[in-house]
């Protein structure tokens, strides 16, 4: 795995000795990364249209459960997918509508786009359709999906070249070199325990979603793609496309994601005072206690918003559980009712879509910000990066892909006890709901949405402790983990998969926000059509 960038971008020689090597490295390369000013000689779009697609985007996004951080690629997606659809035709067509949707959405300051960087967008989309129409030509020797494909690699390529800064890039890249060694992959090669480190570092820091995962890993291993090499690439796409897969799949990346987000708390205080200080970090490290005041003043900011990260994540949840009980309710439950029953049993139905719901905002209120002690923390483990070459952040990670032989009946009872808790939790919710005189539609949907309420509340809880240090585990823990892991998995995968086929996501994109976008382009037009005649009056 290639992973240079952080090295090639910085000075070679460390300016100052008290600083570790790799913290001098990434703090003069901020001192040498310009901010890069949203230009204000770009297109405009007109402030009412503009207010109303925001409005209408953020409704759209609840109902697709994301981060934040890829919800402008996401959208990129959504609009080339339809553009597509609908005979889009070349880049020169596509990339100023997909901009200005962008635009009108907020997704970029008015006037932040030049004519240049919409030039640069339609050659892009250029590039990706002759991929296509050259893997399209070699579809009998592949078996993949090559649209979904083409759309994932396209919107992650554009997201990157418009996004100004490269401050994810380098900090990705310092975490990448900080922790490489930590882990061990005690039978697999370095190259693919480097590769994983890679990609649990995009997740848990970054937030890359799948798209941007296989974006990077297909950079890594075909280069940019160009008009010089796109040739290339269809030729040699099918091993390459092989290896890609392998590696997102890899049976071990969850735990290495889970341990690369336990070292993150303090790297993400530290990154937000590189983001603050820029030129100046060099010289406020060198103030011991003004860095003091500046980690516990920005750890404290942080906890702030934790608040309400967490309100808005419950809110989108909460948005997209309804959305997508009403679908299954009404047409799994309710048809099942006149079938099995003769008539709807409506107390079951109005249980099922109110108490979801609930469980999840009872669940959040639970969630509890860090304290001054865990802030006390945090700047004792800046202090460790900042000044130690090779810092002791954590035990080390040390796996492997087969389990250990040395004690396969423990392996064995571990196994029967996981699968035993699963059956019995599972079982007796079961019949819980029969005693409620629940039909087994209606238990199955109620067990299901417990299931996504649990991942969804257990993703929320991430996200409010992403700051906090944890010295041990809470000594519930391992009763939880047996009760609650089970179902917290089953919830992951029932997520994944309606995500994939909720028919209200299909219904707005491709009948309901083509109309609206026409009639936005439309007002657009008609508004700047009233604003030339009122300029004629003088």
């Amino acid at each position: 795995m290639d992973q240079t960038n952080l090295s090639s971008s910085m000075p070679t020689e460390a300016q100052g000795p008290a600083l570790s090597k790799l913290a001098d490295l990434l703090i003069s390369s901020f001192e040498r990364e310009e901010i890069k000013n949203q230009t204000k000689t770009g297109i405009n779009v007109n402030r009412l249209v503009s207010e109303i697609a925001t409005w209408y985007e953020k409704f759209r996004n609840a109902m697709d459960y994301r981060e934040e951080e890829v919800v402008r690629r996401a959208a990129i997606e959504r609009i080339l997918k339809r553009r597509f659809l609908f005979g889009g035709g070349n880049g020169a067509k596509i990339g100023p509508i997909l901009m200005r949707e962008l635009l009108w959405a907020r997704y970029f300051p008015d006037a932040s786009i030049s004519d240049e960087e919409i030039k640069k967008v339609g050659d892009v989309i250029d590039l990706y359709l002759e991929l296509r129409e050259q893997l399209m030509a070699r579809k009998p020797d592949i078996k993949i999906k090559i649209d979904p494909l083409i759309h994932e690699l396209l919107s992650s390529h554009l997201e990157i070249m418009l996004n100004k800064s490269r401050d994810v890039e380098l900090i990705s890249n310092f975490i990448f070199h900080l922790l490489r060694d930590k882990i061990v992959i005690k039978d697999d090669t370095e190259e693919n325990r480097d590769i994983q480190v890679f990609i649990a570092v995009r997740r848990a820091f970054a937030k890359d979603d799948q798209a941007f995962l296989r974006f990077h890993l297909f950079e890594q291993y075909f280069g940019r793609v160009t008009k010089e090499n796109v040739h290339r690439i269809a030729l040699d796409f099918v091993k390459g496309y092989q290896e890609l897969e392998k590696q997102l799949n890899y049976p071990l990346k969850d735990r290495i994601v889970s341990y690369v987000k336990k070292q993150l708390p303090a790297l993400l205080i530290f990154a937000e005072i590189l983001r603050k200080e820029r030129g100046g970090t060099r010289a406020l490290i060198a103030n011991a206690q003004k860095f003091r005041d500046m980690v516990f003043a920005v750890s404290e900011s942080r906890y702030k918003t934790i608040s309400k990260k967490v309100r808005t994540a419950i809110i989108r949840s909460v948005i997209f559980i309804l959305l997508t009980k009403f679908i299954f309710a009404f047409s799994v439950e309710a048809t099942y009712d006149n079938i099995a029953v003769g008539h709807i049993v409506w107390n079951a139905l109005i249980v099922n879509i109110v108490a979801p719901p609930i469980l999840m905002v009872i669940a959040s209120l639970f969630i509890r910000t860090p304290d001054v002690n865990n802030t006390k923390r945090i700047y004792d483990k800046i202090m460790n990066i900042l000044f130690v070459d090779k810092p002791e952040l954590d035990r080390p990670l040390i796996i492997s892909l087969k389990p250990d032989k040395r004690n396969p009946v423990l392996n064995f009872i571990f196994t029967l006890l996981w699968w035993g808790s699963f059956v019995y939790i599972f079982y007796y919710m079961i019949h819980f709901l029969a005693e409620l005189k629940f039909s087994p539609a209606s238990q199955g949907i109620f067990v299901f949405f417990v299931a996504i309420i649990a991942f969804l509340t257990y993703r929320i809880n991430q996200t409010a402790y992403s700051y906090t240090v944890f010295v041990r585990q809470n000594f519930l823990s391992p009763i939880l983990d047996f009760f609650f892991t089970p179902i917290i998995k089953a919830g992951r995968k029932f997520t994944e998969g309606i995500a994939q086929i909720n028919i209200f996501i299909y219904i707005f994109d491709y009948m309901i926000e083509m109309p609206f976008k026409e009639i936005f382009g439309f007002l657009e037009k008609w508004f700047f059509f009233l604003q030339t005649k009122r300029e004629e009056l003088g």
